[in-house]
């Protein structure tokens, strides 16, 4: 008996022995092991994003704001059956790959994100589902309260609080903010708290953006842009208007557009601020620039007349351009007004290369312009010394050169405002604090391309194209609007393909509030004149931008032009006109309300340009 109990005690205390060595190396020898071990699965430290700096209009309104929303992430080694978790998820959260997030249910990470920023009817749904191992966390989403309004200029944000396009993008830096780290840990109901005494550094806000652009003309802009184009079947376009006394962008508009809120869900193609990015040879809109060209060389003068002859001019042997009907002698005034492209290049062709050149330059012409938008395009003009025989020829009626709407707007800003080119522009201001920093305390001055005398007596000519010429039917009942039509087509790989009617031009002509563009490509049927599809839309819009800001129509202002005389931009008759005239086709039989085309179709009488009707 003694013996058995003697084998029981030494079995007791080697037991204990054996138990006590196993606290000893729990608790002591690998007692930071275990217990860094269990702070890892009871504690996490959470980036916190910051929330992004607001993006303001002009007056004030939101254009995109940061609000905060639920992330869930996965603690796999709690989760006991991945393909069921994984498949419950699926069925709660759009686009989740079932798959994929089985295997990293299943893997052996201690932390997984499995989705982010998820709109709260969605995060609703998967709480209801009470899955051990998930767990919610806030984060800030970017939201745009107005959806696609100007979406091109805003852009958009990823996942990870960056800016993505626009001025998103561009100003990510300042608007980001600095980011905050929390620790947190995790409760019974797959939450998390702070913990008092756990670190935490609180997130930064970024600094917000004040517009020049403003959210009510932004949808004039988008409206009658979108109208036109769907009228006309056409495939996209894209208009834009300044200040020309700021450079300010008030509306910067493209078709089709997108809602940032769900970029994900459009095409790239609806991404593009086309406004920026494309290119295009003007075609007749083009010539209010080689006019302020010859002008300010002193090479034409006003009393002259041009000989138009035939409507045909021989450039080299059977190289020739014509006009869409004979003109005969023209006054410089009516040369621009009725766009003959005769007329431009006799005048260009008195001009020295060097001074053109200088003159496009000036414009801005052939670099980008500098504004705050990414992706700009420089457009495509030549040095001078690469200039072939004939460059200057094509590039007086727009073709030879391309140009983005932006350089054009902004060239014919400097012609409304005097002369002076300004650096566009859509950010007016920068918040620090309590403190809104103006990004130009002064209008951003770029250069002078043009005196003040050439630009009164350019907006003079370009006041006739609208009152007499290719431009009446974006003429405005009480307002003086100048301004020239284009309809240049698409150059594809080989020749030409579809027509980009196009209408830049300021109101009103003697005090500009207002200077803008719309350019439409492809519209289909017969209808592609600059006349007919943009110019209406262009006077349409802004008629209604000038109401908005308190312009109103002046009536008791008489001017003249070509001997008659105009009750403030339009022959008295017409003051009782619809606001968007109908372009009928028969009422463009004398063509003076067409604007001519150059294409490399060989003419009647040999190879060379043609200007069809």
């Amino acid at each position: 008996m003694r013996r058995r109990l003697s084998v029981v005690a030494g079995f007791g205390i080697v037991w204990v022995l054996l138990i006590a060595g196993r606290l000893y190396d729990l608790q002591v020898l690998r007692y930071e092991h275990y217990a860094g071990k269990a702070e890892r699965q009871q504690q996490r430290v959470v980036t916190l994003d910051p929330p992004r700096g607001t993006i303001y209009d002009a007056q004030g309104r939101e254009l995109a704001v940061s609000i905060q929303v639920d992330s869930v992430y996965a603690v796999p080694p709690e989760i006991a059956d991945p393909a069921a978790t994984a498949a419950a998820l699926a069925r709660a959260v759009p686009d989740l790959d079932r798959g994929k997030l089985a295997r990293q249910l299943a893997g052996d990470r201690e932390f997984i994100w499995v989705a982010r920023k998820l709109d709260p009817p969605v995060a609703g749904k998967v709480r209801a589902l009470k899955l051990k191992g998930l767990y919610f966390v806030p984060e800030s989403k970017r939201y745009y309260p107005m959806k696609e309004l100007a979406a091109q200029v805003l852009g958009y944000v990823g996942t990870d609080n960056h800016g993505l396009a626009g001025l998103e993008q561009v100003y990510d830096q300042e608007i980001t903010g600095k980011p905050g780290k929390r620790t947190v840990l995790r409760d019974a109901r797959q939450g998390t708290v702070a913990a008092p005494g756990l670190s935490f550094s609180e997130p930064e806000p970024g600094h917000d953006l004040y517009l020049t652009l403003d959210a009510t003309v932004q949808h004039i802009v988008e409206r009658e842009l979108a109208r036109a184009i769907e009228e006309r079947h056409a495939r996209r376009g894209s208009a834009i208007f300044l200040d020309p006394a700021t450079g300010g962008v008030l509306a910067m508009a493209s078709y089709p557009s997108f809602d940032p809120n769900d970029f994900a869900g459009y095409s790239p193609e609806s991404w593009r601020n086309r406004a920026v990015t494309d290119v295009y040879e003007p075609g007749s809109t083009f010539k209010l620039v080689t006019a302020a060209a010859a002008l300010e060389a002193g090479v034409v003068r006003e009393d002259e007349r041009i000989d138009c002859g035939m409507g045909v001019i021989t450039l080299y042997k059977d190289i020739r351009v014509h006009d869409h009907k004979p003109f005969g002698m023209l006054t410089f005034a009516e040369v621009i007004a009725h766009s003959s492209n005769v007329g431009v290049i006799r005048m260009a062709q008195r001009i020295r290369d060097d001074r053109f050149y200088a003159t496009l330059r000036g414009f801005g012409f052939g670099r980008q312009t500098g504004i705050d938008l990414p992706g700009e395009s420089g457009g495509i003009l030549h040095n001078v010394e690469k200039w072939g025989l004939l460059e200057k020829d094509y590039i007086a009626f727009g073709q030879g050169v391309s140009v983005t709407p932006l350089q054009l707007v902004s060239a014919t800003a400097a012609v409304a405002n005097g002369g002076v080119l300004l650096k566009p522009h859509v950010v007016a201001a920068v918040s620090r604090g309590e403190v809104r920093l103006p990004k130009y305390p002064a209008p951003p001055v770029v250069g002078r391309p043009i005196s003040p005398a050439t630009a009164r007596d350019l907006t003079r000519y370009l006041e006739g194209v609208v009152t007499g010429g290719t431009g009446k039917p974006a003429a405005i009942p009480g307002y003086q609007v100048a301004g020239k039509t284009g309809t240049a087509q698409i150059p594809v790989r080989g020749g030409y393909h579809g027509y980009l009617p196009s209408f830049v031009g300021f109101a009103p002509a003697d005090r500009p509030a207002l200077v803008g563009l719309v350019a439409i490509a492809e519209p289909q049927g017969n209808e592609y004149y600059g006349a007919q599809v943009a110019a209406p839309a262009f006077g349409s819009i802004v008629r209604q931008v000038l109401l908005y800001r308190g312009v109103h129509p002046q009536r008791e202002r008489p001017s003249v032009w070509m001997g008659q005389t105009v009750l403030a931009g339009l022959p008295a008759k017409a003051l009782a006109a619809p606001v968007r005239p109908a372009v009928e086709a028969d009422a463009l039989a004398d063509g003076d309300d067409r604007d001519p085309v150059a294409s490399p179709a060989p003419a009647a009488e040999g190879g060379g340009f043609h200007a069809p009707f």
